[in-house]
């Protein structure tokens, strides 16, 4: 190995990294677990990010979160600006979501996710200041086809055209919300048919852009951070994705503007996430269609996570059984 190559290993994360972040996300599935179901979605969230702190305290690199608890939950650990790792090797942006669906586990539904995405330094969109942003999400297909300027119908009928397939096999994913009564009916009424999502856009957006997903397309307005989140991973898929910045007023509008964002833009993966060096981590909390919930099988627990990275393409699947005994306390054994 040259010594240009060993420096590079302190400029981008590589392999060994993605598979400590992996230790990150398990943790924090794990230690969800025993609050699927009972209605809590605050112990929930705070054991999962007790338990990716911990982990991420041993990862070697200097992790900045951009994208973390405390925007949206006053959270005291995992917030905005501050520093994760060890300190040593790569420096990073990051984005984390210990859960992702917390409303989802508490319900004991689907696709529920703890999620990491990592980039170089300074390559992640800020879009802190206004948490909502309008998507659209698809797999190659979509590029220079599909347009988030473009009504919905059109951009249906269009990827119909690329896909090879009718327009009434197309699935559109969308988050079941009152806002998006309006564009689910312009879905149907193009001859579609939805998928709506109670929660978990992220899961959304990769499955819309993986090649063996039934969801064709993922759209609607969802947070911001999950945009930058689904970001990393769309780049390793090599999917298509646009975001549109969405302020909830004009007080959010004007904050955004200040922090240096363009509210009329309508902003690439390559703009949300800059560089081909991107990671995105996940692990399943609950069953869904992206990846498999953790299971208690006698005295072993199994998760399965997925990691992708842009900057090689791979996608890995990985399945592994941890002793009980190491991460539940005698009552919830």
């Amino acid at each position: 190995m040259t010594s240009t190559d060993t420096a590079s290993l302190f400029l981008h994360p590589d392999r060994n990294l993605a598979m400590e972040l992996v230790r990150a996300t398990e943790a924090a599935a794990i230690r969800a677990t025993p609050w699927i179901g009972r209605g809590d979605k605050n112990a929930a969230d705070g054991a999962a990010v007790d338990a990716m702190r911990k982990f991420l305290g041993t990862v070697n690199f200097d992790g900045l979160i951009v994208i973390g608890e405390g925007e949206k939950d006053n959270a005291p650990m995992l917030f905005n600006g501050e520093h994760v790792g060890n300190g040593r090797g790569p420096a990073c942006d990051i984005a984390v979501d210990p859960i992702d669906g917390t409303s989802l586990t508490a319900a004991g539904r689907q696709n529920a996710l703890s999620v990491i995405a990592v980039s170089d330094r300074g390559t992640m969109l800020d879009a802190s200041s206004v948490f909502y942003m309008d998507k659209i999400v698809t797999g190659p297909e979509g590029r220079g086809v599909v347009d988030l300027s473009q009504p919905i119908g059109d951009n249906i009928r269009e990827l119909a055209k690329a896909k090879g397939k009718p327009v009434g096999e197309i699935r559109v994913a969308v988050l079941d919300r009152p806002r998006h009564e309006g564009l689910i009916e312009e879905i149907r009424a193009a001859g579609a048919g939805t998928r709506l999502m109670l929660d978990g856009d992220v899961a959304g957006g990769i499955n819309a852009a993986r090649y063996e997903s039934r969801i064709d397309l993922c759209v609607g307005i969802g947070g911001s951070p999950e945009g930058i989140t689904t970001a990393c991973a769309i780049k390793a898929i090599g999917g298509f994705m646009q975001g549109k910045l969405a302020p909830k007023d004009d007080a959010e509008r004007a904050g955004g503007i200040a922090a240096g964002l363009d509210m009329d833009r309508i902003y690439g993966a390559d703009d949300l996430v800059k560089g081909d060096n991107t990671f995105f981590v996940a692990t399943g909390v609950t069953d869904g269609g992206l990846v498999e919930g953790v299971r208690r099988k006698g005295p072993i627990i199994r998760t399965e996570s997925i990691v992708l990275r842009s900057k090689s393409g791979t996608i890995r699947r990985v399945v592994a059984d941890h002793l009980a005994e190491k991460w539940l306390s005698a009552d919830e054994l």
